[in-house]
């Protein structure tokens, strides 16, 4: 990684690529921000955007329309670009159009010598961070997906309206895949170090079991309801995106909802799904293994069982 200078390259500058580096520039997130775009002045147009911003930001970030040469010295390159879902469109109808875009992306970053994390957005975002595992050739614990890092930001708002509670005081996780098949172990989640499910019990009925599945359909179901309402979703992964960014830059070994590779993890093997990881400089640093009921490891094999599908489907795609 380099050192001296905080670099992140981003490839693919649609709406979740620049939410991202506008979140990024806001937030001072790195000292260096490479576009790059398949439309190259669509990568150059948005470089002078930013810049012009930086006059008014607490920011000295370096922002320029860049080449994969660029990745070189980079300590992470995100990966944004792709086909957009339509709506009534599941993000594994993207599958087989972002498998072909990503052969083209993910060789010339690994050919310029990089040598840093890879961050994977694009939808199905679990088997595109596995195509980029599998095209880099680089250790799993270096390439990391958003996974369910925007579900599980989503829970703890919906969680913490319920209970009219800070949603940053909310402590539980989605898991699984980030799509139809994912789940919420109601079991692991808490107010402060209180299981919700114990709340609800001592409420007298002011709170309802009920109620927590609504939210977890509501969780499961917010990205249809927004791209049906405004086409596109970009703010919330730009900023969950970002935040992972400083968890990897800040080398934080913090607890994040990412994509990552398991291997006996919660009783699964060679599949990218999201679970609770500690993440900093080195990417994955380990696994947090929550205690889940039966119930919920049912669930999370489920999902898991449909992204291995998925990926087999991949791996099918790639080499034909």
């Amino acid at each position: 990684m380099a050192k001296d200078k905080r670099r992140v390259v981003l490839v693919g500058c649609g709406m979740v690529g620049m939410s991202y580096a506008y979140a990024m520039l806001n937030q001072q997130t790195c000292d260096e921000l490479v576009l790059i775009d398949y439309v190259k002045e669509k990568a150059e147009g948005e470089a002078m955007d930013l810049n012009h911003g930086l006059a008014f930001s607490g920011s000295h970030m370096k922002i320029w329309n860049g080449t994969y040469a660029d990745c070189k010295e980079a300590d992470i390159v995100t990966i944004c670009a792709g086909v957009a879902q339509k709506p009534g469109e599941s993000r594994m109808d993207l599958l087989a159009r972002n498998t072909a875009i990503f052969k083209s992306i993910v060789e010339p970053v690994t050919d310029s010598g990089f040598n840093g994390i890879f961050l994977i957005a694009t939808n199905p975002v679990d088997v595109m961070t596995k195509v980029t595992c599998d095209l880099s050739g680089f250790n799993p614990k270096r390439v990391i997906g958003s996974g369910t890092s925007l579900d599980t930001a989503r829970l703890r708002y919906l969680v913490g309206s319920y209970f009219k509670v800070d949603p940053r005081s909310i402590h539980g996780y989605v898991m699984g895949e980030h799509g139809d098949s994912e789940f919420v172990p109601w079991s692991q989640v808490c107010i402060a170090t209180k299981p919700v499910l114990d709340v609800i019990a001592e409420s007298n009925g002011v709170y309802k079991k009920e109620e927590l599945e609504k939210i977890e359909v509501d969780v499961r179901t917010a990205a249809d309801k927004i791209i049906a309402a405004k086409k596109a979703t970009y703010y919330g992964i730009g900023i969950a995106l970002t935040r992972l960014t400083k968890a990897i830059l800040g080398d934080e070994s913090s607890v994040q909802t990412v994509s990552v590779y398991l291997r006996g993890e919660y009783k699964q093997n060679g599949v990218f799904a999201g679970v609770p990881a500690v993440i900093n400089a080195s990417g994955v640093q380990s696994v947090i293994q929550c205690q889940i009921t039966d119930e919920e490891q049912e669930k999370f094999n489920a999902s898991c069982k449909e992204l291995k599908d998925k990926i087999a489907e991949a791996e099918r795609d790639l080499h034909h």
